[in-house]
């Protein structure tokens, strides 16, 4: 099999791989653009399809703090060049004005992925992409993949891979690239379930609360405390609050709900000790602290009912549960290259390559931080493929 010569590879057609590939192209350079699944984005799709957040109205210090893992500071200096500002600009400049929510995150006016992505591949029209090519094997400088024509070998003067992590596999990002790069001498941190829910075996009365969202708490894990949402589902608590606490539930940390966070614990025990009469238990929480059924439940079903404990239980609720939901259900995931295995963007371990997006050993909340990194870390890595191999 001979192989095709191109001048650059980018492997991976999500945002991190687009946004390279839009910087190669404006440099004039030849770029082809290999995608395994039969068409472009999946993943950012569907991520628009609840509403595309696309990043956090948030000054640029605060903004960085929310990146974790090995490869944090790269982040840190890719968001700090294309960050919020940079983000909401680049989509007015592809025709899709945003708004910020009243939570600072920031919105297409449309709420949906597609009409950006569509002007986005517009301006990538020149652009040699070729889908359902599976990038398979790297052996020496060729890099093979499978493809509805048989297969194929490519040798290119500059790759960026930007293949996703592990999380949603059936999107593409199924880290099927792991061996590959592990052969060739690249260290990779174990892949892990970030913005994840929460396994949880409920007891029978629990069923009647599935769906149920929680919107009055308070949640403590490690040194993270936030208020926030999250929904009691038939397979445990899922939710915005409930991913935004799984790094340090993921660590080892234990969960704790407070249910009235309004109220300090002196006040909810005060309240407690009016006299109860002939009211249940659960009507006489209702009454006194205004707590909703789903507040209740959870308050039984995690151990409440001690009445000895009783206030001390509604301020900090232990959470009973089995650990986060498998990697394969998560938002994204922790893990990837290792910042040893770089410099800046570049693999050590490989010549002329260079990885970007969800590969890399990072990670950050829901909330547009994900999408900001991803286009950040996308934008670093082609211009640092120009300066590197292509010196102007």
């Amino acid at each position: 099999m001979k192989s095709e010569h191109v001048q650059s590879l980018v492997i991976g057609a999500g945002p991190a791989g687009l946004m390279a590939a839009s910087g190669l192209l404006r440099a004039g350079r030849q770029v082809v653009l290999v995608e395994a699944k039969p068409s472009v984005a999946r993943k950012f799709l569907m991520a628009g399809k609840s509403g595309l957040n696309l990043t956090k109205d948030e000054a640029p210090d605060l903004f960085a703090t929310h990146f974790h893992g090995s490869c944090a500071p790269l982040l840190h200096r890719a968001v700090a060049d294309f960050g919020p500002d940079a983000v909401a600009r680049w989509a007015k400049e592809l025709g899709q004005p945003v708004f910020t929510g009243s939570s600072g995150r920031v919105f297409p006016e449309s709420m949906k992925a597609s009409p950006l992505l569509r002007a986005w591949m517009q301006g990538l029209a020149s652009v040699d992409l070729r889908t359902r090519w599976r990038w398979v094997a790297l052996e020496g400088d060729e890099w093979r993949f499978e493809t509805p024509q048989g297969p194929r070998g490519l040798d290119a003067e500059t790759v960026i891979l930007a293949l996703g992590g592990a999380s949603w596999p059936r999107l593409g990002s199924d880290a099927a690239w792991v061996p590959i790069l592990s052969a060739r001498g690249v260290d990779i941190t174990p892949f892990a379930p970030a913005n994840a829910g929460l396994s949880v075996d409920w007891t029978e009365h629990m069923r009647k609360h599935f769906g149920t969202p929680v919107k009055a708490a308070r949640l403590t894990a490690g040194d993270m405390s936030l208020r926030g949402e999250f929904v009691i589902s038939s397979r445990g608590l899922e939710g915005s609050a409930i991913y935004s606490v799984s790094r340090p539930v993921r660590e080892g940390a234990d969960l704790f709900l407070d249910l009235c966070p309004d109220l300090t614990e002196d006040e909810v025990a005060r309240r407690l000790a009016r006299p109860r009469g002939k009211a249940s238990l659960t009507n006489h929480l209702r009454k006194t602290l205004r707590l909703d059924p789903a507040r209740i439940a959870l308050l039984m079903e995690f151990g409440g009912a001690d009445r000895n404990a009783l206030a001390s239980r509604v301020k900090s609720l232990p959470v009973a549960h089995q650990g986060l939901r498998p990697i394969g259900e998560a938002i994204s995931s922790a893990g990837g290259i290792s910042a040893e295995a770089l410099e800046g963007f570049r693999l050590r371990a490989i010549p002329n390559t260079f990885a970007a997006g969800e590969m890399l050993d990072w990670e950050a909340p829901t909330g547009g931080y994900l999408i900001t990194g991803c286009l950040a870390t996308g934008r670093a890595a082609g211009r640092q493929a120009l300066s590197s191999v292509f010196p102007v």
